[in-house]
C-alpha cells in the first residue's frame, strides 16, 4: 500500500494508524499458528482416544493449534473491506496482538479490526 493511497477498510486504517506493516501480521501469523510438539501430542492424543483417559484423571483439555496461518488472499480481503470468515478473523486477531505487545501497546478486541 503507496502513502497516497487512502485505507479502504477499517483493519486498513487500524494497521495506519500503529504503524503495523500487512506484511508483519502474515508473518507473525505463520510463527503463532505453527504446528509445535505438543500440538502434534495433543491430536495424537485425541486421535487415540487417551483424551477420556486423562479427563478422567483430571487433566485439564488444551486446545491445538490449527496449523492454518493467515493467507495473502485473507489480508488482501480484510484490507480491501471485503468478507472473510470468523477463523480468518481470529488469526489476524491474534497476529496484530502479538505485534501489539511486542511493541508494547495493549491488545485490542476483534470489534476494533472489523
Amino acid at each position: 500500500m503507496s502513502t497516497t493511497e487512502q485505507p479502504k477498510s477499517k483493519f486498513a486504517e487500524f494497521l495506519a494508524s500503529k504503524k503495523i506493516d500487512a506484511r508483519r501480521v502474515r508473518y507473525a501469523s505463520e510463527a503463532l499458528e505453527k504446528l509445535q510438539l505438543e500440538d502434534r501430542q495433543i491430536r495424537w492424543a485425541r486421535k487415540h482416544k487417551k483424551a477420556e483417559a486423562s479427563k478422567a484423571e483430571g487433566g485439564e483439555k488444551k486446545k491445538a493449534r490449527s496449523g492454518r496461518p493467515v493467507t495473502d488472499r485473507a489480508m488482501t480481503a480484510a484490507l480491501s473491506g471485503k468478507a472473510i470468515s470468523g477463523p480468518q478473523k481470529t488469526r489476524i486477531l491474534r497476529a496484530v496482538n502479538h505485534l501489539l505487545t511486542q511493541k508494547k501497546q495493549e491488545p485490542v478486541a476483534l470489534n476494533l479490526l472489523f
